[in-house]
């Protein structure tokens, strides 16, 4: 079976940058606050005019660019988001038509910030018939229109942006060496948007009471991330026959620092290089871990041969972790 991995990656950042100090001023606390208790300095918002699949299509054409190929070479194109343009049609579609990727097969996945890996996984396993083919896979999110900015547990955390893979043949040796995905139901109230689905369609009451904003129960959430991350990643590292000293990368998810920092104690990765953009991006959802991602390939630090983990988790609660032994790009 051909390897397959990651050729060419993108991103996205739009261009207004919002500071603690404006975040502190909504929510009645000081930028201070935030920094001690999220290593968060800035974050970006989307322009008036700028959906996801804007910011999906951006980091899309600059990951092709990366790749060396054109649109229309990919057989698949899957955006990975929770806040896509609107609930129909697919976000994935509006970005097929924007870029010019007349050839995809296109669909969306909503696994909230693990979704970009899930989204890897699948793209691997969709390759496998098509040994010579190329899939896009993109993590985008637009949070800013979802913020109920009186809410200091969200609003200091999350940002917009976009990144984006794509996955392709590679040499042998190289690619993707496995990968392990984890839900658990159960505890999908710790993060949820309540209402604008079948369950509390949107009506005027819905929108007075803010059903509609992003929630989070931030301690819960951190409590599910430090038992349940460390044993995906220790079963994607054993099965593959490596140990987490091993590990060369880790690009997670970015919640917030505070948070990452004893994760990565905690699964024995503190030797690793930890990619962090969340200092100047915040939490940007499904385009955390590609994003930074793309921040460790521009600037030279991910290298050919390097043992890379990535590692998403977030709502639903969900889980997901891929290993895969780096091709440079060229």
């Amino acid at each position: 079976m051909s390897a397959r991995g990651i050729v060419g990656t993108g991103s996205y950042l739009p261009e207004r940058e919002v500071s603690n100090k404006e975040v502190a001023e909504w929510c009645g606390i000081t930028a201070e606050w935030i920094e001690e208790r999220t290593e968060i300095l800035t974050r970006r918002y989307a322009a008036p005019d700028e959906a996801t699949s804007d910011l999906a299509a951006h980091a899309l054409t600059s990951a092709l660019r990366s790749a060396g190929i054109t649109a229309d070479r990919l057989d698949y194109l899957i955006v990975s988001t929770s806040t896509g343009d609107s609930p129909q049609p697919p976000t994935a579609n509006l970005v097929q038509h924007a870029v010019g990727a007349t050839g995809a097969a296109c669909f969306d996945v909503n696994v909230v910030c693990s979704g970009f890996v899930f989204g890897l996984e699948m793209a691997h396993r969709l390759l496998a018939a098509r040994p010579d083919g190329y899939a896009a896979v993109i993590g985008a999110d637009v949070y800013s229109r979802i913020l109920d900015h009186a809410d200091h547990r969200t609003t200091v955390l999350l940002g917009d942006g976009a990144g984006a893979a794509i996955v392709g043949p590679v040499r042998d040796g190289h690619g993707f060496l496995g990968a392990e995905l984890a839900s658990r139901g159960d505890a999908h109230r710790l993060i949820r948007v309540e209402a604008g689905g079948s369950r509390i369609p949107t009506t005027p009451q819905t929108l007075a009471e803010g059903g509609h904003y992003f929630r989070m129960e931030g301690r819960g959430v951190r409590d599910f991330v430090m038992e349940h991350v460390p044993p995906v990643l220790d079963r994607l590292l054993r099965g593959a026959g490596f140990t987490a000293a091993d590990v060369d990368h880790l690009v997670p998810h970015q919640p917030n620092g505070v948070l990452l920092r004893g994760l990565v104690d905690k699964v024995g990765m503190s030797h690793a290089h930890t990619h962090r953009t969340l200092e100047k991006y915040g939490n940007v959802g499904s385009a955390s871990v590609p994003v930074a991602l793309d921040d460790g390939c521009r600037s030279g630090l991910i290298r050919d041969g390097d043992l890379v983990v990535m590692a998403g988790f977030g709502g639903g609660m969900s889980v997901g972790a891929t290993l895969m032994r780096w091709q440079e790009q060229s």
